[in-house]
Parts: C-alpha cells; structure tokens; sequence
C-alpha cells in the first residue's frame, strides 16, 4: 500500500480502538518500526491529527482532548480538488485586515492537506488552476453591511447602478440570501419599492446602510419559485420554455453539460442535440445561445427565436457596414 492508504489505515485503527500497539501497526501496514514512527510524524506535525503515546498502556491513543481532524482524499477528486483550491483562493483575496489572524490558521491548515501526498504546495498550485474569467471587484465594506443585515434579519438601503438602464437607483430591501453565481455574488431581496422579489448584483451596490426595521421574511418555497424556476439568475415565475437545436458536432460538449436541472434532452435522427429548458427572462439565456454561433437554431417559442434572429441582423449590419465603407479594425491599419 502507498503512504496515503497507510494513513487511512492508521487513522481507522485509531478510531476504531480505543489503542493501538506498536506491533499491531506493523503488523496491519507491513513496513518497518522506522516507517511507522515517520508516518505517524507526519501525521501529527502536518495534519494535526492528536495521535499520542500513552506508556502506562503501551500503546498509540487519540487524544481525547484535541480536536478531531480529517484526512484528505486519496488525493484528490475533481469536486476535492476544486473545493480545497477554491477556499484557499478565496482565503488569499481577503489580505490583511480584521480577519487576518483569524484565516491564517485555516489557510496553514489546508497548504498542508494540499500538500499531504508529498506533493509541495506551489507545485500544486502552479499545476491545477482556477481562472475567475468574469469575476467582477466587489467592495467589502458593502458586502459586510449586507451580510450583517441578511444574517441578523434587518432592512438595509442600498444605492444600486443598475447597468441595463444606466441609473442608479436608492432602494430599501430585506435581505433574503447571498448567491455566488459564476463568480460573483448576488443578493436575492425583497424590493420594498417594487413590493417584489429582485436580485442584486453585489459589485453593483455602491452604497449599503444597516436600517433598524426588521426584514420581511419570504419562505423558502416562494423563494425558489420566484427566482429559481428560470433560467440563471434572472427572476420571474412565468416560465416558458426553450427548445434549442445543436448540431450534432457540437453535441459532443453540450450533451455532457447541464444548462437546467429542469432540462430535457434528446438525440433526433440526424445525431442533432434537441436541448428544452425553463426561462422567465431572456438575456442571459440569449448570451449562452450566441457564443455557440451557427452550431445551434432556436426551434421555440417563436419569440424567442425571433429575438436572437434581431440580434443577429443587429451585428451583421455592423460588419457590413464597415465592409460597405471601406473601413477595417485590424491592427496596425487606420
């Protein structure tokens, strides 16, 4: 057995005895008395696990008044891998401040389950990468007043740009959840001015003020309702259906892909990807749609399809136009 499977090995016989013996040990793993007293080092100095002597027994005991740890994966799953890099990512971008003594410790503690498999902690670093393509910079003082207002149950004003019209808009909400939502946050929020639910995009509220009234509360059921039952995040209860057509090269990437937990899916005749899903807004389902280019046609609703056709129509007039005017956008040319 490698060494990760004999760290199991050894944490299971010490949570399943109340002790373990030396010649146990060798006994059950197979390798030497100089091996066994490295791996249960390791083990203590590296991942905290509180084995200890205990000489009146004669044995090797969990220390009851330690807290207990967890090894890692037999290093490492997908989802493993990307949970542990992900919070060690998320870890690193709060810096110094307030928090700093307080993360540090976990920070310590997951570069060691990182690093677990003899494996150096950069070297994992500099191999498996995550890339925040659109994550967009949030203020965390804003942040903080929203979360403080959303966990202790208050109404908060915020000043909020809406980017689709350009404005920015003062609105009193009650706070409802935090969603973090291809990497950005989002407030979901009872909109007292709308008397409707909305989502807010974190980056975009440029003011937060904690109010003493207390929240509105809005169960879970309605919640999801409202703001789940569609496509992305936008909201709306009124759902229509999409039904979209791959071909059958591109099928090869979106099949294995999962657009809605709603989705149904199939192959017709020709090996085309038939592709239906709920949507209460457009947009966003829109801008999935057009970066897979000619390789897919909205077949339903019409309007739907009409909407991407004017969209279409819309940028190819652009580059028409420029063809017509003799004008170019390469490099290095006027």
């Amino acid at each position: 057995m490698d060494r990760t499977e004999r760290f199991y090995r050894i944490e299971r016989m010490l949570r399943s005895r109340r002790l373990v013996t030396t010649a146990e040990f060798l006994e059950a793993l197979e390798v030497s008395r100089a091996t066994l007293k490295r791996d249960l080092e390791y083990l203590r100095s590296r991942l905290s696990t509180p084995i200890v002597w205990d000489a009146d027994s004669g044995g090797y005991r969990l220390d009851a008044g330690e807290p207990e740890s967890e090894l890692p994966g037999l290093w490492f799953g997908a989802a493993e891998a990307h949970a542990l890099l992900a919070m060690h990512q998320l870890l690193e971008q709060i810096g110094a401040g307030m928090l700093e003594s307080h993360v540090a410790p976990m920070a310590q503690r997951l570069e060691r389950i990182l690093g677990s498999r003899g494996h150096a902690v950069a070297q994992v670093r500099r191999r498996i990468r995550l890339l925040q393509m659109a994550r967009r910079p949030l203020d965390s003082a804003q942040f903080a007043v929203l979360a403080q207002a959303l966990l202790e149950r208050r109404r908060v004003s915020v000043l909020h740009f809406n980017r689709a019209s350009g404005e920015r808009l003062e609105r009193e909400v009650s706070p409802q959840r935090l969603v973090y939502y291809r990497d950005n946050w989002y407030l979901d929020a009872w909109c007292h001015r709308r008397n409707a639910l909305r989502s807010f995009a974190v980056d975009a509220v440029e003011a937060a003020c904690l109010l003493d009234a207390p929240a509105e509360e809005v169960g879970e059921d309605y919640l999801d309702r409202e703001l789940a039952s569609g496509y992305g995040i936008f909201s709306g209860a009124a759902v229509h259906w999409a039904r979209l057509r791959f071909t059958a090269a591109r099928a090869r990437w979106v099949a294995s892909e999962r657009w809605h937990p709603a989705q149904r899916a199939h192959f017709d005749e020709a090996g085309n990807y038939v592709l239906e899903l709920p949507y209460s807004d457009e947009r966003e389902l829109l801008m999935d749609v057009l970066k897979h280019g000619a390789e897919v046609e909205v077949l339903a609703p019409a309007s739907l399809r009409e909407r991407l056709a004017q969209q279409l129509r819309r940028t190819l007039a652009r580059y028409e136009a420029d063809v017509q005017g003799g004008s170019s956008h390469e490099p290095g040319r006027a």
